[in-house]
């Protein structure tokens, strides 16, 4: 795509969801077995939950902006499976974003409302991975080769992590 004439805003937003994808690839790489069933305590929502709401979360935020708002409460898939949906939602999402299709929602309330929301949920994903034995590793985020439109599972190598 020519981002020479493109919204600066639609290109902000895009930017923001490879960034969600880098942040959320991260968080989900990896994972033992046992994680997506990991219970904090009875209150918490499991990662595998957690994964299928930001699925659903990028789902509507796609419905809204094509203008045909939808919402779907979906059970969580197989591990690797939501994961791949995860991918897979940030992908239509960006290509409608990336095409000429008219936004018929604001890039401020997508980001306000589904993304920001997203992005919520894979700091919690992260956490989890944290109290379930499995740390991350810390990283520079600032220092991150997170390019518009890398959305998938396939991202760059940390540049800096500790």
């Amino acid at each position: 795509m020519d981002t020479s004439n493109s919204d600066p805003k639609r290109e902000l937003l895009r930017h923001t969801l490879a960034t969600l994808a880098y942040r959320g690839g991260k968080a989900v790489r990896n994972a033992p077995d046992s994680f997506a069933d990991f219970h904090a305590n009875e209150s918490v929502r499991t990662p595998a939950q957690i994964l299928a709401h930001i699925g659903d979360l990028m789902d509507w935020a796609l419905s809204m902006a094509k203008g045909q708002q939808a919402w779907h409460n979906s059970q969580p898939l197989p591990w690797n499976e939501e994961v791949q949906r995860f991918f897979v939602s940030l992908t239509k999402l960006d290509d409608f974003l990336a095409s000429s299709e008219p936004l018929q929602a604001t890039p401020e309330k997508l980001f306000q409302g589904p993304v920001a929301d997203a992005l919520t949920h894979v700091g919690q994903i992260a956490m989890l991975r944290r109290l379930a034995g499995d740390p991350l590793k810390g990283e520079n985020y600032y220092k991150a080769e997170i390019v518009a439109g890398r959305v998938g599972a396939d991202q760059a190598k940390p540049k800096l992590e500790f």
